[in-house]
């Protein structure tokens, strides 16, 4: 994932719905064993060598900057739930921030060494860093503090190390499980006005968009959010193409061994063409390539949205959808399985991608005076207790004591009716979980939710365990394959993404199929002249050598 905005929960978890005990420390509260997970810490730390760092003997006081144009971390202490890990943990994060100037931030700090003891960045950025010998490895810690073995595996840890073999990335928002929120919202009252008709292949959609048009002038029949990055637009070929939707962000389309044009795949010209007549029909928003996500919003907050479709809807329909049945409970929206073209499986049609890393990743400078307590702490926030307390606040409130498995929280009822109070929590630690554990909380959520009466449970977490989930491919052995900007391909890189991104824009304006396979043609031709065969070799070994690290063991 690139870099997300603060609405981070609701992408990667339940996103804006959204989304314990660790081996190094103790949690309040009850088991559901009877054991209390303090005695059980106490019971495992009689056996823990002395040389493990335990939180909360000593104070921890360490600096991080977030490397963000966008990112201000929210005041240590400054809620309940940061303010709980100050005062029973003795962990004091002090930020750095980028004043909206990282890449000069960071490339001041790298020329000076005056480091801060963490950097929560890209993982495309950690070389920099990795080669001026300015970063802690953490191998030497993995055994001793176990949650990030335990919830990431080897696997991921293999595909994280470095050239030289060791591992200096803590991961966020990592996964072994689908995660994701793409594919397709349906407005549930006009749906159900046009007499609820089959909406399940290209076919179908074609025809329900053009009956929304007709019977209702004031609405939008397809809104394919930013189609600028394409979010919408992506979504819609993924219909045409069995078992995988990496394709688009790769701007490459295996077969074989090897990553090829994309320009040249017939699938994607395919669903370039469906687009096109859409567009041509007005069957799309016409403002689609310039349009702003307010501008977006207000129409799915409004209901004048029949049909939408992003990388994560989910964020503004599961708001839509509260504010709509407010006032009429007929109103709001639901997700559909996503669509195929007639003939495909549609068990096989993937509109969005989840990647066993996550998103970004944090890094221990060697400017840190005891970086392994620094890991510790991680170690223990990505942990069962700690990720508990950023999306639920510390326990006594939304939570209290665990399941007889000494993690799982059993949640109060305050959980539901207090879930606005909870919500602005989220909308805080969100930006403070810099080690995400995806498995951890979206298992937990879902199961809870899963147990409430179905006007209880929360619309994203519902649309995620029905459908999002279980329509989201792995595209882990994709990742960290684009070349540093920098060097030769990464310039060629460069170029070829402005080609894709006005080439994809040319044919949505296409007069017909003619004209969008005459601009895919030209593409692949200037493509070439860029250096395409170069970037798409230097991509295929970046994707081999993923694959030999995955299977590593």
């Amino acid at each position: 994932m690139k870099a997300k905005s603060k609405l981070l929960v609701p992408l990667i978890s339940a996103f804006m719905a959204v989304s314990l005990l660790a081996g190094c420390s103790g949690n309040s509260g009850k088991s559901g064993s009877g054991e209390t997970p303090n005695n059980k810490a106490d019971e495992n730390n009689s056996n823990t060598p002395a040389s493990v760092y335990e939180l909360g003997k000593e104070q921890l006081d360490f600096t991080l900057y977030g490397h963000y144009d966008w990112y201000t971390m929210p005041a240590w202490g400054g809620d309940i739930t940061s303010t709980w890990i100050r005062d029973t943990k003795k962990v004091n994060v002090k930020p750095i921030h980028s004043g909206g100037a990282a890449p000069q931030k960071l490339n001041t700090m790298i020329a000076t060494g005056d480091l801060p003891d963490a950097i929560w960045l890209e993982r495309v950025d950690v070389e920099k860093l990795r080669s001026a010998d300015m970063l802690v490895p953490f191998d030497d810690y993995l055994d001793k503090y176990p949650n990030l073995k335990k919830w990431l595996g080897e696997e991921g840890i293999n595909m994280l190390r470095s050239e030289d073999g060791k591992l200096y990335q803590f991961p966020n928002w990592y996964t072994k499980q689908p995660n994701g929120n793409s594919g397709y919202v349906v407005n549930k009252k006009i749906y159900a006005e046009l007499g609820s008709p089959k909406l399940e292949t290209t076919d179908d959609l074609y025809s329900y968009l053009k009956l929304v048009k007709e019977k209702y002038p004031n609405v939008v029949p397809y809104e394919p959010h930013l189609a600028k990055d394409g979010q919408g637009l992506d979504v819609l070929y993924s219909a045409f193409k069995e078992n995988d939707q990496k394709y688009p962000g790769m701007r490459a389309v295996p077969n074989g061994d090897k990553l090829t044009s994309i320009f040249l795949d017939p699938q994607y010209r395919e669903s370039l063409q469906y687009t096109a007549k859409l567009f041509r029909e007005k069957l799309i928003t016409q403002d689609a390539m310039t349009q702003t996500i307010d501008q977006i919003t207000e129409k799915v907050m409004t209901g004048r949205v029949a049909v939408f479709a992003a990388a994560s809807p989910t964020e503004i329909a599961m708001q839509a959808h509260a504010e709509l049945v407010k006032n009429d409970p007929e109103a709001g929206y639901f997700m559909i399985w996503p669509i195929h073209k007639e003939g495909l499986d549609k068990d096989k049609i993937f509109p969005g991608t989840y990647g066993m890393l996550g998103w970004n990743v944090t890094v221990i400078t060697k400017k840190a005076k005891n970086p392994e307590a620094i890991f510790a702490f991680y170690d223990w926030l990505t942990g069962a207790e700690g990720q508990s307390a950023l999306m639920w606040g510390p326990p006594g409130i939304y939570w209290d004591g665990v399941e007889a498995d000494g993690e799982t929280p059993i949640f109060t009822d305050k959980y539901t009716s207090e879930a606005g109070e909870l919500g602005k929590l989220q909308a805080i630690t969100t930006n403070l979980n810099w080690v995400g554990n995806t498995v951890f909380l979206d298992t937990t959520k879902a199961k809870f939710e899963e147990s409430l009466p179905v006007e209880q449970q929360n619309w994203s977490t519902r649309y995620q365990r029905e459908v999002t989930w279980k329509t989201q491919s792995n595209a882990t052995e994709f990742i960290n394959i684009d070349p540093q900007p920098d060097t030769e391909e990464g310039i060629i890189r460069q170029r070829i993404e402005d080609l894709y991104l006005e080439v994809r824009a040319k044919a949505l304006f296409a007069k017909n199929d003619e004209e969008v396979i005459s601009i895919l043609d030209k593409a692949e031709k200037d493509a070439q002249a860029a250096g395409y065969d170069k970037l798409l070799a230097f991509k295929t070994e970046k994707w081999q050598a993923n694959l030999a690290k995955m299977k590593a063991q």
